[in-house]
């Protein structure tokens, strides 16, 4: 078992995203740099995230192999045991929630549901119903209002805004994903599209990237208590949104598999970009 093995169990990229998220919305909330609750929030974070991948690949070790996308990983290359990967997880997973909880018990309770939610509803509905792209979106929105949480010690309509942005851009995101890997999921008999490939499937991924816009720009209306955004913030998150919807309209139009990896790299772009604009806008 190398440190390479150990980083792909975690799925360190995926992991680096996750903790970015949970570090906006604590700068959004306030948050000082020289903090503990910061470090506390980065390394709880990334263990725990870092775990949820890890049981993911244990239960997952035998469909992995069957995907290209994933049949070079430890588990199924046989690079490391499955009781390794399970003590490793575990590890991982009880310091990040105890690190967690060191912050505000919000923050406890929130990383260790996130984690039950992925590993034990999440994964095996993958299996059963694309309704899995629905419970998953839960655990996966949950860093970004959980940086907000770390500060305010309170889950208010602010963290709920944080939230629902996270929440409401997976769909298009995980959809684009399932599109351009849907042959690769369909070895494993993984359900991700609300559909098959085509208008329907579309027309969703298009609602939803509406959606996106104005839920991103409602903060410079002040519904939104403490978390406010500028006119010339706003104006940028706009534009950034409709420059997501286009992606999805233009899959919408054409349907193609490469249109799909065009929406997929831009939701890389989009979620990072809107928060690094919210954390500008505040320190500004």
């Amino acid at each position: 078992m190398s440190i390479s093995d150990i980083l792909q169990l975690s799925k360190i990229r995926l992991t680096a995203s996750v903790v970015f998220s949970a570090i906006a919305g604590f700068f959004i909330a306030g948050g000082n740099i020289q903090s503990i609750d910061l470090l506390y929030l980065i390394l709880g974070g990334f263990f725990v995230v870092a775990s949820s991948n890890g049981f993911n690949q244990i239960i997952e070790k035998d469909l992995d192999k069957l995907m290209k996308r994933t049949a070079h990983r430890p588990l199924p290359q046989e690079r490391m045991k499955v009781n390794q990967a399970f003590y490793l997880s575990l590890i991982m997973g009880s310091i990040g929630v105890l690190l967690l909880f060191m912050i505000n018990l919000y923050c406890g309770f929130f990383g260790s549901l996130s984690v039950l939610l992925y590993v034990l509803a999440y994964t095996p509905l993958k299996r059963i119903s694309s309704f899995s792209v629905f419970v998953g979106a839960f655990p996966g929105a949950i860093p970004f209002m959980l940086g907000w949480v770390a500060v305010t010690n309170d889950f208010s309509i602010e963290a709920g805004i944080l939230f629902a942005i996270q929440f409401i851009w997976q769909f298009p995101h995980f959809w684009a994903i399932a599109w351009v890997s849907d042959e690769d999921y369909s070895k494993a008999g993984f359900k991700m599209l609300p559909g098959e490939k085509g208008k329907g499937t579309a027309a969703k991924t298009l609602i939803y990237s509406l959606f996106l816009i104005p839920l991103s720009i409602l903060p410079v209306f002040h519904f939104t208590g403490k978390l406010q955004l500028s006119v010339i913030a706003a104006l940028i998150a706009l534009l950034l949104g409709l420059w997501f919807f286009t992606k999805a309209l233009i899959l919408f139009k054409t349907l193609q598999d490469a249109d799909a990896k065009k929406l997929m790299f831009a939701s890389f772009i989009y979620l990072p970009l809107l928060q690094l604009i919210y954390v500008i806008d505040k320190v500004l």
